[in-house]
């Protein structure tokens, strides 16, 4: 049976035998992620993110870096996946988004085919495109972010890009949101579409990463990743709401609870977990004929929900009240 030698094989064999064909070709580095992407600092809430799209696989993994209080990085094209922990590294050390930039490429041989934007927690926007990025590039800077793109169908995608987070009210995912929607309706990647990213951090410096991070989405693979990147934002705002819900509970402000809760519920009406805890939440506060609808309606959802029912009391999350259970459990 003949054997297939995998490309990758293939072009690790040509750039070390680079020297023979030395006077026709120069061997690149060969780990690309073309794609747009989006780095910002929200000037009023201090949030910093980076948002980004690629025809490749898990573009987030490599191309999108965020720390809170810190900055962002985006690095692409032909990438060198360093420039993002080390960039970090370099702003928590004190400095600027424009001097870690600096710094990282003074010792990198292949700045002509990379593609960085850098944010910094002050709002220091750069970004750097080399000269053998692939075209259709581009990229721009504005005031607190910087948006960078490379093989695009169109060199239009940056000026999109910019025009749409300025002009977008909302916090700063929406902002960036927004300008990845636009990328794609300019024509982005002329590949076409796979995966995508969105990181927002807080701009409180010192705290937890897990802390401090707003957002953290990413599609590996999927056929409109902005798509369903807007559908998990929207998703992660009302889980966002939950959490909240679920801390008031903690301390015992079942009011608050409730209202964020029922906040959550509306983002996401379909969900038939919000729909459960807001009407646990609810008969716990006492409020059981106000309760029994949505115990209804999550029960016609996930028949299951009846079975927890019956654990909670244990759990403190309902009272230990036989009556108010069977009450519960009786609705139809």
């Amino acid at each position: 049976m003949k054997r297939l030698i995998p490309p990758s094989m293939i072009a690790a064999a040509l750039i070390t035998a680079a020297p023979v064909f030395a006077e026709e070709w120069t061997p690149r580095p060969i780990r690309p992620a073309h794609t747009y992407s989006i780095v910002a600092r929200d000037a009023a809430t201090g949030q910093i993110g980076v948002a980004v799209q690629s025809h490749w696989f898990s573009v987030g993994s490599d191309v999108a870096w965020a720390e809170p209080g810190v900055g962002a990085v985006a690095t692409q094209s032909f990438i060198k996946v360093s420039y993002g922990p080390l960039g970090l590294e370099l702003m928590r050390a004190g400095k600027t988004a424009g001097q870690a930039l600096s710094a990282l490429m003074s010792s990198d041989e292949h700045t002509d085919v990379r593609q960085i934007g850098m944010v910094d927690a002050r709002g220091n926007a750069v970004n750097h495109t080399g000269e053998n990025a692939i075209i259709a590039y581009c990229d721009h800077t504005g005031d607190g972010y910087a948006v960078q793109a490379n093989l695009m169908l169109k060199d239009t995608v940056c000026d999109a890009m910019a025009e749409a987070y300025e002009n977008t009210a909302g916090d700063l995912a929406e902002r960036m949101m927004a300008a990845l929607e636009a990328a794609q309706a300019e024509g982005g990647d002329i590949r076409g579409k796979q995966s995508a990213a969105l990181k927002v951090v807080t701009g409180e410096a010192g705290v937890p990463s897990w802390e401090g991070r707003v957002f953290d989405l990413r599609i590996e693979d999927h056929a409109d990743p902005i798509a369903e990147m807007r559908r998990l934002l929207t998703v992660a705002r009302a889980y966002t709401l939950m959490n909240e819900g679920d801390a008031h509970m903690t301390e015992g402000n079942v009011e608050a609870a409730v209202e964020a809760y029922s906040a959550a519920e509306a983002i996401v009406p379909d969900s038939h977990e919000m729909i459960f805890w807001h009407a646990a939440t609810l008969a716990a506060a006492g409020k059981v004929e106000e309760s029994l609808p949505l115990f209804k309606k999550a029960f016609d959802m996930w028949p299951d929900w009846r079975e927890l029912v019956t654990r909670l009391p244990e759990a403190g999350l309902l009272p230990d009240d036989p009556e108010l259970i069977r009450k519960i459990l009786s609705v139809e």
